[in-house]
């Protein structure tokens, strides 16, 4: 999309029902669709099936360094390669509006594969406060989207990326939560090929209760050659 022209949402109401409702959304920029989006509404019910996922068992956020601190310990490193270290500054000007803290940061010098899975402390910078929860629902929607793809590509640290963006992101909100609480993001590719790889992720709250699952697809293209070693 381009931020300097307006955005001309057109909805569709696809289907309303007593309990569940479900409306189609397309984005329009310059007479082109930039953006679909469908979401289903319910109704809060009670029922007593009832079941989840256990919560993997990570050290808490407090004894963990921040994504802006493990690069600055990085970056002191004197024999890291000067194409790494700039690639490693651009990433430390970047204005994101999101706290991380890796459970398990991989390391930047090594390059030998990894199992596709990954764990962050993650939440919103600044205070969201009690409002209406469609508003945290928003922001988890886009603390989901960053490094989520990224984890298809721990098995492949030897090649550099060319190009991945993702082509598509589902989410299901399962509990009321706080985007501007820690929460733990536990990421995993079960496949990569063809240039796509597909990643789910599921979104904890601290005090072990699953309140969002995601999914998302996306392009993936590198160069053939291997990377060489980063010192």
């Amino acid at each position: 999309g381009d931020p300097k022209v307006p955005v001309l949402y057109e909805v569709e109401r696809t289907r309303t029902g007593k309990s569940f409702s479900v409306r189609s959304v397309k984005a329009i920029q310059h007479g082109k669709p930039i953006f679909t989006c469908q979401a289903s509404f319910q109704l809060s019910q009670t029922s007593p099936v009832q079941h989840q996922f256990t919560m993997p068992t990570v050290p808490p956020p407090e004894e963990l360094l921040t994504q802006e601190e493990l690069i600055q310990k990085f970056l002191q490193n004197p024999n890291l390669a000067e194409r790494y270290r700039k690639h490693l500054n651009k990433i430390q000007a970047e204005d994101v509006p999101i706290d991380i803290k890796p459970v398990n940061p991989p390391d930047v010098f090594c390059s030998e594969p990894q199992e596709p899975k990954q764990l962050f402390w993650v939440r919103a910078r600044g205070y969201i406060g009690e409002t209406d929860m469609k508003v945290h629902c928003c922001v988890a929607a886009y603390i989901s989207d960053y490094a989520f793809l990224g984890t298809a590509l721990l098995p492949h640290r030897q090649y550099h990326i060319k190009f991945m963006v993702s082509l598509d992101h589902s989410m299901w909100f399962h509990a009321p939560f706080r985007a501007d609480h820690w929460m733990l993001y536990e990421c995993e590719s079960p496949w990569a090929g063809g240039c796509r790889g597909l990643v789910q992720g599921r979104l904890w709250r601290r005090d072990g209760v699953l309140a969002v699952t995601c999914a998302q697809e996306g392009v993936i293209r590198v160069n053939q050659t291997p990377n060489q070693s980063k010192l």
